[in-house]
């Protein structure tokens, strides 16, 4: 940094000099006189530009040392001079005295299909469970029931061998109709014919106030809330033998089509600050809420008034609505510094454990993309199958199912389920077909970053999403792309070469454990070079996750 001050000072004097000899070479009266001054009040304008931008980072670097900014009241995008000369107008519910965080890289991607905000009631019969969605468990765990067993909602299903501790539920009463088994006999799904009228399995009360976290830890176990809970790095189940270092909750999401909390949380206000409650006993540090600034209506009083969190505010594009951009903004994490983090949804599933002593796996989810006739939401409970969520409401039958966002979600078939964190279906038109010409047609269904698209010059208009790539994967390019796309201080696609070559120390100094798979989505959509970029931090993680 102290090399970048230099050679800002350096550059500042030889442009102001070199401007000022040609200039008055030109003549010395007259026209010459004037471009002369004006060429010395350019270059001086910039030589202060650049020591103020050199300092403002200075600065921020120095406030991170020194734990002044340990809660993110400062960083280099909303500190120093430049900070306020350059900050976007605030909307008018966020109180003066509330600091803001302002992202200024990212990019949202507006799409067709936006599901309208009225919740409607859907008949699903199947529901399931997937072992899968649960990064770090055993491929193999311990099923506690059989085909054709009768459960209730809550009952046991199987539990990790590595951890017994740790126990899976079902999301609803019914009939075991399946085990379904993958490669080297894994087990993919336990499949339940839901019951018509839900029975549930009856918890015992249980006193938040006067127990310990080691009671109140068994009492989630046994009651199956452990899955809820997601750990960084590595965004797996947490460690029941970890107490986190803070945990952190986003209330909002940018993501395409994302749904809207707001609407979510609506006459859940009870369980969600009950679910609060019970995070603040869980960790030693502080709960984190993540509001939105930048949204048109403000965030629901369940988020703003909620009581025993810490709020921060965040302005800006996706993946601003990521939990993990929001930790890399408040506190950031290390391999030695273990965070939680968990969704709203999953936290009025743990506050209903203490409100009704059940464990209710209800979700509302988004139906959403420009392939279904009426994109909405709907309520269900977790794992619903996909064809029931979908059915008679297609519009053709060549499309994708996407469980989750177009950016980060995973492609479904329509007899298999929605994965266990995701409140989101989105429904394209599937790319199989070639364009003639490709890109070099001028086109206004393209949604991209680059400004040679025509659509470029309507930055509102909406796109139909398919899944062509509109190109095959090729040299692996230095674009500065990813920097423009991630809102982190960190160097993606140094990060990349670095997993792939397997270089482990350099994948940590370059912010490996910071990252999960949403994190960098963006950045494999503008990737120009159509690098599987989610699959290649995956394998960084395992890698890591593997060497700690």
């Amino acid at each position: 940094m102290k090399q970048a001050a230099s050679k800002a000072v350096i550059f500042g004097i030889a442009m102001a000099y070199s401007t000022a000899t040609w200039a008055q070479s030109g003549g010395e009266g007259g026209f010459g006189s004037i471009l002369t001054y004006s060429l010395i009040a350019v270059a001086v304008l910039i030589f202060f530009f650049l020591i103020i931008q050199v300092s403002n980072n200075l600065l921020a670097i120095e406030a991170k040392q020194l734990g002044i900014d340990e809660d993110g009241e400062s960083s280099s995008a909303n500190s120093g001079v430049l900070g306020k000369l350059f900050k976007p107008k605030m909307p008018a519910y966020i109180p003066e005295e509330e600091q803001v965080t302002i992202l200024r890289r990212g990019h949202d991607l507006l799409l067709e299909g936006e599901a309208s905000e009225t919740i409607e009631e859907v008949q699903v019969s199947t529901f399931a469970v997937q072992p899968p969605n649960f990064i770090g468990i055993s491929p193999i765990p311990k099923v506690e029931v059989e085909e054709g067993a009768e459960v209730k909602a809550g009952d046991h299903l199987f539990y990790d061998k590595r951890t017994p501790e740790v126990k899976w539920v079902a999301p609803v009463s019914g009939e075991v109709i399946a085990i379904e088994r993958g490669a080297k006999r894994a087990i993919t799904a336990i499949t339940i014919l839901a019951d018509k009228e839900q029975k549930y399995r009856q918890l015992e009360s249980f006193d938040l106030e006067q127990a310990d976290r080691s009671a109140l830890v068994n009492y989630l176990l046994d009651a199956g809330a452990w899955p809820l809970f997601r750990q960084r790095p590595f965004n797996i189940v947490a460690d029941l033998n970890e107490v986190p270092r803070d945990i952190f909750v986003s209330t909002f999401d940018t993501a395409p089509l994302a749904p809207n909390l707001n609407l979510v949380v609506e006459g859940q206000e009870e369980a969600f600050q009950k679910g609060l409650d019970v995070l603040g006993k869980l960790t030693s540090g502080h709960v984190y809420l993540g509001l939105n600034a930048r949204g048109e209506q403000a965030p629901h009083q369940a988020f703003t008034a909620a009581t025993g969190v810490k709020k921060r505010w965040f302005h800006g594009k996706h993946p601003a609505g990521n939990v993990g951009v929001q930790i890399h903004h408040i506190k950031p994490i290390s391999l030695n510094s273990k965070v939680w983090t968990i969704g709203v949804q999953e936290i009025i599933t743990l506050g209903k454990i203490f409100t009704e002593g059940r464990f209710d796996a209800t979700r509302v989810v988004a139906l959403t993309g420009a392939e279904l006739e009426a994109p909405k939401y709907v309520r269900t409970k977790v794992g619903a199958k996909l064809e029931d969520l979908v059915k008679e409401g297609l519009k053709q039958d060549n499309v994708r199912l996407i469980s989750g966002d177009v950016l980060s979600g995973e492609q479904k078939a329509a007899s298999s389920f929605l994965n266990f964190y995701d409140d989101q279906l989105t429904v394209v038109e599937e790319g199989d077909d070639y364009q003639l010409f490709g890109w070099l047609l001028p086109s206004f269904n393209t949604p991209s970053i680059s400004t040679t698209f025509p659509s470029a010059l309507i930055p509102d208009m909406k796109f139909k999403a398919e899944t062509n790539t509109h190109g095959e994967r090729r040299a692996f390019v230095v674009t500065g792309t990813y920097e423009e796309m991630l809102p982190m201080d960190v160097y993606p696609q140094e990060l990349m070469k670095s997993i792939l070559i397997g270089d482990f120390e350099k994948m940590e100094g370059l912010g490996l454990p910071e990252l999960v798979e949403e994190d960098v989505a963006l950045c494999e959509f503008a990737c120009v070079s159509k690098q599987p970029v989610q699959q290649i931090l995956r394998q960084g993680l395992d890698t890591m996750r593997e060497q700690a």
